[in-house]
Parts: structure tokens; sequence; C-alpha cells
């Protein structure tokens, strides 16, 4: 008979495994688990060996994500919501530096791309109430758009959050998302006014 996995324990070892990063220790089977009350078999029956404890760290990294960016209601302004989504982003990368970094790391798998996925669709379809609200150009693709909104603040958390610029430069969310939405469509000082009550950091 199979025995029955503690899930408080596959959480414990990833969390640890988090923490190793963030202290920039290297995670490897011994040191995972010293200290612990488990032994490095746990690492197999949990998640079969080492490869795939990176996979759910991965997949930890975009569960969290999806979390914080399901916390931004939807409000009657499209393109405040957007540049809340955005500002989301870089505060979890913030609150989550060391699973961020592994998060990107496409040399291991995710164990649920389509989770992963629905981070961005939500960018998609903010932006497609943005188009319905005549706030963008009908022309605009969604799609297009909510990855480019994507990119700021991915570029922002990345050198703010695992690089070298200081938290400061998290102000430049607002000119970067105001040109890019303004871009598409948006009336300049409605569109400003809009980012600024979203870009909450």
């Amino acid at each position: 008979m199979a025995r029955t996995k503690n899930p408080h324990v596959r959480s414990m070892l990833l969390e640890r495994a988090a923490q190793m990063l963030r202290r920039r220790e290297p995670v490897t089977l011994r040191a995972l688990v010293a200290g612990t009350s488990v032994s490095t078999m746990a690492v197999y029956t949990y998640f079969d060996g080492m490869d795939g404890l990176w996979r759910a760290l991965r997949q930890e990294g975009f569960t969290r994500l999806s979390a914080t960016l399901a916390e931004v209601a939807a409000s009657a302004d499209p393109i405040r919501d957007l540049a809340a989504l955005g500002a989301a982003y870089v505060v979890n990368a913030l609150e989550n530096p060391d699973l961020y970094r592994v998060m990107f790391d496409a040399g291991f798998e995710l164990e649920d791309s389509a989770a992963a996925d629905e981070t961005l669709h939500r960018l998609v379809v903010t932006v497609e109430r943005a188009k319905d609200a005549g706030r963008l150009r009908s022309d605009v693709d969604p799609l297009e758009l909510a990855t480019q909104n994507w990119t700021v603040g991915h570029g922002l958390a990345s050198l703010v959050a695992t690089g070298p610029l200081p938290r400061e430069t998290l102000a430049n969310g607002i000119p970067l998302l105001t040109a890019l939405f303004v871009a598409a469509g948006d009336e300049k000082t409605r569109c400003r006014r809009s980012v600024r009550a979203g870009w909450r950091l």
C-alpha cells in the first residue's frame, strides 16, 4: 500500500529550497533536508527527484503570482486595472524574489503550463474590457498589448527585485504604461490619471 503523502512536507521542502535560493546557497539533496525530520528520500517521494523539485518551484512561483493578480478587483476603469495588474506583478516579484528567478528558468518544464498561462489571460481579458469601453482603438490586438504590458512589469521587476536598480526605479512604470496605452488609443491626460490610480507600489 502506498504511503499517504503529507502536503505539509511538500510545502516545507519547497519553502526551504526557496529560502536557500534567497540566501544564494546551493540547493542540493542533502542540504535541502539537513536539520529537518525527513530524509533525502522525501525529495523522490514528493517530487521524483531534484528535477521535479525545480519544476514544482517554478509552478509555485506562478501559483503565487496568480493568487496576487486575483486580488486585483475589477473597477469601472479598465486602464486603471491594467496598471494595477502590472503593479501586482511587480509586488509579487519583490515579495518572492527567489521564486521569481526560478519562474523563468526554462531549463525545467512547468507542472501545469495552462495554469501559468492564466496570468497572461487575465491581462488579455482586461485589454478587451478597455476596448469595449472605448479607451483603446478597435484594431488593438488584446494579446499583443497584454504581452507588452507584462513586458513593462517584468522588466522593472527584474531590474529591482533581482537586479541592480533601487526601488525608486519602479516609478518609471507610470510613464511607460501611459505611453503604451496612449499609443493604443487612450487619451493622454485621462490615461495618466488612470495609470497613476492603478500603479500603487
